[in-house]
């Protein structure tokens, strides 16, 4: 289902990602992507308790058709159901914060996979563009 720009019912990180995928250099798009909240489906393997302890959030890794390893996570609701019908679990988690925390190897994250604008960004633009300086 795609989103119209003038959508009002769109998330914050899903009107950035949108502009984004006009700009893909727009600072205030990437500034408003970082300091948004984004769904991360929690992992069929993870007990309740992983699930519920807030300093911890398990890493849901699919592979991509090439065998690279990713990260899937959602703006909204609508657009996890859309690829990931079968997850009955998810964190709200701080982009920003999950990506200072993000590993160093290559790990990928991809936000709305299978929307009409997803961004895909390596271990190290997770890193660059989207950790926000804790303070």
């Amino acid at each position: 289902m795609e989103t119209p720009a003038n959508d009002h019912t769109a998330t914050p990180a899903r009107r950035a990602l949108d502009a984004l995928a006009d700009n893909n250099e727009d600072r205030g798009a990437l500034e408003a992507l970082a300091g948004s909240d984004v769904l991360v489906p929690v992992p069929d393997d993870a007990g309740d308790g992983d699930a519920a302890d807030p300093g911890a959030v398990a890493l849901p890794v699919i592979e991509r058709p090439d065998g690279d390893p990713v990260v899937p996570v959602f703006t909204s609701e609508p657009a996890m159901a859309e690829l990931l019908p079968f997850v009955g679990r998810y964190r709200l988690v701080p982009l920003g914060a999950l990506a200072s925390q993000w590993p160093a190897d290559e790990l990928s994250l991809t936000i709305d996979a299978g929307s009409p604008h997803p961004l895909t960004l390596t271990s190290e633009g997770v890193r660059t563009l989207l950790a926000r300086p804790r303070g």
